[in-house]
């Protein structure tokens, strides 16, 4: 359940070294993130992928194996085994951070066995276009477990239950192949004529027994591990319909609210308005669109912040909105890269972190830097996170209003003492806006929280205040 200022945190970034020894990590953290007000966090994949100790999770092969069962070379995944999992998330429980489960139902990979099929090869640029007769390619598609050995499900995969592969381990070729008298499914993002197929072996989610197995599972990880909700990875690949269903069922099954978040990859507000229709409003989603404008604004000191908010989710439908400044798939040498620029990062945590709309998630990379590529951490992100916990309360007052300097504030509310505060950004020269922030302020000294600016603002007798920022920077002002 969301909570008034919660606040998510993604805890793990691509290149993330952490030994096989995540789990014990956060426990040693929990009390101090609770602290700075992180209410929940989102975990990376839990079960065993592909890569084993090197899988940061989306290559999916058993998803009971929660670092249990020696597969793939390893017992643990690379964040540990599933006791050290189990009492993470418990330790999380008990400091008032809420657990949320990655999950991947998209596709497997690691397949044990091979399987030799009739299919038709696929334009890339075109998923519904045949470019081969059909032919018969060896795949990578029967999944038995044997490290598991028929714990928790006896279910085995097939070529059966998948639409099909992108390699022929005959020949060596990748290509999209479906298999002979499949078709890719409805409800998908319409990019490449029908992008259901994105990667390994593609679930059929047509098939009964596919869609049965993940409902089984779903339940079973909820009851051995006490999540309190998901983060949905790759959803526009996936009929809408499935996960409408799916999460309706886990709920009721459960009993619990079991908050959900959607990764639907798109700068078009459309496509998510209609995935939120076509789930009946059952799921949250990602702001992707806010993003790619921050990044946009971090690229383009010409950029009109005005626009900021121009076709987001938050601005239209702010109840269903995670914002998020960037993640593991928009980090510097990934496949999505789109790295907002470090100049321009302190603006983008205010607007995600101290304005009343949407649900924000910080992420790891961010707040903790990214060694692999000599990333810095972001400069004070802790502060402007303890200052949402403390401070970010109140009526709301836009001042979106100048391409290079916008602004807003929140009054406070009295039962949270010293709550209130000024943001605001410039994207060019020094500047000052005579902004209100509240009669209950008059007289009341304010000071710039993040240190960029030295001077002291006195709070007028209409309740307003001339708040400055220097050049290409944030200040966020608080009582003193």
């Amino acid at each position: 359940m969301k909570q008034i200022n919660g606040m998510m945190m993604q805890y793990f970034e691509w290149y993330l070294d952490c030994n096989q020894n995540l789990w014990n990590i956060i426990r040693e953290k929990a009390e101090k993130l609770a602290r700075i007000g992180v209410t929940s966090l989102w975990l990376p994949p839990a079960y065993k992928g592909a890569g084993g100790k090197y899988e940061v999770g989306y290559g999916a092969y058993d998803l009971y194996d929660l670092g249990e069962f020696n597969q793939k070379d390893t017992v643990k995944t690379k964040y540990g085994s599933k006791d050290e999992y189990l009492e993470c998330i418990d330790i999380l429980k008990n400091n008032g951070i809420e657990v949320y489960a990655d999950i991947v139902l998209n596709h497997k990979m690691g397949a044990d066995a091979f399987q030799l099929i009739p299919a038709t090869k696929m334009d890339f640029g075109d998923h519904n276009r045949p470019i081969s007769d059909q032919e018969t390619v060896k795949v990578a598609t029967k999944f038995t477990f044997p490290g598991r050995n028929n714990k928790y499900s006896d279910f085995k995969w097939n070529w059966t239950h998948f639409t099909g592969v992108d390699y022929d381990d005959n020949t060596g070729e990748h290509a999209i192949f479906k298999f002979k008298d499949k078709n890719w499914g409805g409800q998908v993002d319409e990019e490449f004529g029908n992008f259901d197929y994105l990667m390994g072996a593609d679930l059929d989610f047509s098939n009964q027994k596919v869609v049965e197995e993940c409902l089984n599972w779903g339940k079973w990880y909820l009851e051995e591990t006490g999540v309190d909700g998901f983060r949905l990875d790759a959803i526009k690949h996936i009929p809408a319909a499935f996960y409408k269903e799916w999460i309706k069922a886990l709920r009721q099954e459960s009993g619990k609210d079991l908050f959900t978040v959607g990764e639907y990859w798109t700068s078009n507000v459309e496509k998510l308005h209609r995935y939120l229709t076509e789930v009946d409003g059952e799921i949250s989603l990602f702001d992707v669109p806010l993003h790619f404008n921050m990044y946009s604004a971090s690229l383009d000191e010409n950029y009109d912040l005005t626009k900021i908010f121009d076709n987001t989710l938050v601005k239209d439908n702010p109840n269903k909105a995670v914002t998020f400044v960037d993640n593991h798939d928009t980090q510097p040498s990934q496949a999505l890269q789109s790295f907002v620029s470090p100049w321009f990062k302190q603006a983008a945590y205010s607007i995600i972190l101290l304005r009343e709309s949407g649900y924000p998630c910080v992420f790891y990379g961010d707040y903790y830097g990214i060694p692999h590529d000599n990333v810095e951490k972001v400069k004070d992100l802790r502060l402007l996170m303890e200052l949402r916990k403390e401070r970010a309360y109140g009526e709301q007052h836009d001042y979106l209003d100048h391409p290079n300097v916008i602004g807003w504030t929140r009054e406070g509310n009295e039962e949270i003492l010293q709550s209130g505060l000024a943001v605001l950004i410039s994207n060019k020269e020094d500047a000052e806006k005579m902004m209100y922030i509240g009669k209950q302020f008059i007289g009341e000294t304010f000071i710039d929280a993040l240190g960029n600016c030295s001077e002291e603002i006195k709070i007028d007798e209409t309740g307003s205040g001339l708040f400055k920022v220097k050049s290409k920077s944030a200040s966020v002002w608080v009582r003193k």
